[in-house]
């Protein structure tokens, strides 16, 4: 099976006013997750935002994809994912196992 990744948007931290705008998007927490058939892993973070330039989205008007496009935008996705599917991998097949103790 392939893994596959869900990108969500935890929280956004908003400055009250900037400029002309209010309620602009500053940090935005996300988590993502890796499934793989039984095994998932998950990551969690959060990525600070550059000051708005062009078009702004009033805060009630943004959706749950631009909200993971701007953090996407900022961040390492394939790192991410890459480590992700490492840690998958480690699931199904681990390189280090705890074993009883022989007395």
């Amino acid at each position: 099976m392939a893994v596959t990744y869900t990108w969500n948007v935890v929280s956004l931290e908003t400055a009250p006013t900037e400029g002309d705008n209010s309620d602009v998007v500053k940090t935005v927490h996300w988590e993502v997750e890796a499934v793989d058939g039984d095994h998932t892993a998950r990551s969690y973070g959060s990525v600070g935002l550059d000051a708005p330039s062009g078009d702004f989205t009033a805060y009630a008007s943004i959706t749950k994809d631009q909200a993971v496009t701007w953090a996407k935008a900022k961040l390492e996705v394939a790192d991410i994912e890459a480590g992700l599917a490492k840690q998958i991998d480690e699931l199904k097949a681990p390189s280090i196992e705890t074993k009883e103790l022989p007395w």
